[in-house]
């Protein structure tokens, strides 16, 4: 058995856990949530030996083309749908709210279904511009930031759906809704996870800029993703600086939440399929 195959039942696990996730949002069945929640960790274990032994199989390649597998578009998704768990599990060990798995765990199984179904999975030697160890420490903190906005997006959702709800309901909510953290837990949930985001972009674009100089000689050139970093950067500074300095939570927050997703994710694959630059290998 290889890393495709590895990567296929990940796909699947995701997929079981995200149909279980809904299933518990209907039933309210605390023991479908937990098996919903064994197969997000398993999918992630599984996933982990996957991405290992991609990394080693990149070894046996002719040619010596060893690498991290993170170089193109297709190991970037699979990265980013890993990530996007991790995140998610760490969030679940301080909050325990499982209904948020339903909003989170399908953009993990729709990177892997994209990435499974539609990009190229070879293996291919890395060109002069990735051979460094900055595509290490670039991408990881950048995909983990990326990931804890993904988690704080599908919060937010709920959040928006909650208290729309709340708003025009005239007693206690019940049925699929009552599932659902209270308003107050999303919002903290919401800036939980976009306190660990904002650190790791962060870092992410510092040593994108240490790996630009050594690279191409230059820290910042305005490439179009270095532009689209910045702007991601700056809403989420823009969300942290509302709520600390104006007190923003709640709807205003959450909009701004998936805001930012939104631009990250043009930041991620925008730049790379459809505008043209230094980035433009990623694809």
């Amino acid at each position: 058995m290889d890393s495709g195959h590895l990567f296929n039942l990940v796909t699947i696990g995701y997929f079981v856990a995200m149909v279980l996730f809904i299933v518990y949002l209907a039933t309210s069945s605390k023991k479908i949530a937990l098996i919903a929640h064994l197969f997000c960790v398993a999918g992630v274990a599984v996933h982990t030996l996957a991405i290992g032994m991609r990394w080693y199989e990149s070894y046996q390649m002719p040619g010596g083309v060893g690498h991290a597998p993170l170089s193109n578009l297709y190991e970037s998704v699979v990265f980013f749908a890993w990530t996007i768990l991790v995140i998610y599990l760490i969030i679940d060990l301080k909050y325990k709210q499982r209904s948020i798995g339903a909003f989170v765990i399908p953009f993990a199984f729709l990177a892997m279904t994209w990435a499974q179904l539609t990009l190229n999975t070879s293996i291919e030697p890395l060109v002069p511009a990735l051979q460094s160890n900055w595509l290490t420490y670039h991408v990881i903190t950048c995909f983990l930031g990326y990931a804890a906005f993904a988690v704080a997006c599908g919060v937010s959702i709920m959040y928006l759906i909650k208290i729309g709800k709340e708003e025009k309901a005239e007693g206690p909510i019940g049925g699929i809704l009552g599932i659902f953290p209270s308003v107050r837990v999303l919002d903290d949930i919401n800036y939980s996870a976009i306190m660990i985001g904002f650190p790791l972009l962060t870092i992410g674009i510092v040593t994108g800029a240490a790996w630009a100089n050594y690279a191409w000689g230059t820290y910042w050139s305005w490439d179009p993703k270095e532009t689209w970093s910045l702007i991601v950067w700056f809403i989420y500074a823009a969300f942290l600086h509302a709520r600390f300095t104006r007190g923003w939570v709640g709807r205003r927050a959450a909009w701004l939440s998936i805001i930012g997703f939104a631009a990250t994710i043009f930041c991620y694959l925008g730049v790379n399929l459809v505008l043209s630059g230094l980035h433009s290998y990623g694809g």
